[in-house]
């Protein structure tokens, strides 16, 4: 006789508190997001009719909650303009390339939209964090990033990128949640012990990268996600608010300044930016 895999994770499960109710009731999440998914929609006619490229940046520490939002971001666009990018450990030829070599292919062509989950950051993160790249690489990335993204911009990418900031409670929360859900199981690796072992060195990491990598012309938008319903709803809406598209419905895009916030120094210091 064995037990049944369901008495297991049962009684996991009684270890871990229950998730934290969203502030936004599931009905009612449920009508947003398909209010906002066809907004996305009208987004995506619109620049397949332009021509236009548009790459969208998720940063974040592990389970911040990038995966959920760039799903509900593609549920229901067309994929043969919509692409999702979340690389892999770099090959040995990739670490002896230039550094962003590896990132160009995935680049929009006219009429795409592609997400990066997790993007050349990784080395202003976990690589830093790691030890994963010398001080003397890391100095090269945070001194030639911008000129990478602003020739970017200039070839006429549309480029957003948004950092998902979560406490270290809800963190270690969702990390605890993925040891027992037999659906997110893949998304366990070596380095989530480390992401709480190394909160602090993380978080220095994260204030370092926003500061200096904040820009007029490819700023920061920093999205407070501890309350993953409402997160995903507004960085939804910010972005369709900064992109221009056909029929837009002004009234409905208009994202909570209390939970997406442009980049400012001073949230170093005044507790916006989990410590």
């Amino acid at each position: 006789m064995y037990d049944s895999p369901n008495i297991g994770i049962q009684a996991m499960r009684k270890k871990v508190k229950e998730p934290a109710a969203s502030a936004i009731s599931k009905q009612d999440y449920k009508h947003s997001l398909h209010q906002l998914q066809i907004e996305l929609v009208k987004l995506q006619r619109h620049f397949i009719r332009r021509g236009e490229k548009i790459l969208i940046i998720f940063e974040g520490r592990d389970a911040a909650g990038k995966d959920g939002t760039i799903k509900r971001i593609v549920q229901h666009l067309s994929p043969r303009e919509t692409r999702v990018v979340a690389l892999g450990k770099p090959s040995d030829r990739d670490r002896s390339s230039w550094y962003f070599q590896r990132y160009v292919p995935y680049l929009p062509a006219a009429q795409e939209l592609v997400l990066f989950n997790r993007s050349w950051y990784n080395r202003a993160g976990v690589e830093r964090v790691m030890d994963f790249c010398s001080k003397a690489q890391y100095e090269e990335f945070m001194d030639s990033v911008l000129d990478f993204e602003h020739m970017l911009v200039r070839s006429g990418i549309k480029l957003l990128k948004y950092y998902l900031d979560i406490s270290k409670a809800e963190q270690k929360q969702r990390l605890n949640e993925r040891k027992i859900d037999p659906l997110t199981q893949w998304k366990i690796s070596a380095l989530d012990d480390q992401a709480l072992k190394k909160w602090k060195p993380y978080s220095l990491a994260r204030n370092e990268m926003l500061a200096r990598t904040h820009n007029p012309v490819t700023p920061w938008s920093v999205v407070r996600a501890d309350d993953k319903q409402l997160a995903r709803l507004n960085i939804i809406k910010d972005l369709l608010s900064r992109l221009h598209y056909a029929d837009k419905d002004e009234q409905l895009i208009l994202p909570d300044p209390q939970i997406v916030l442009t980049y400012d120094s001073a949230y170093l210091e005044n507790g916006v930016l989990a410590p």
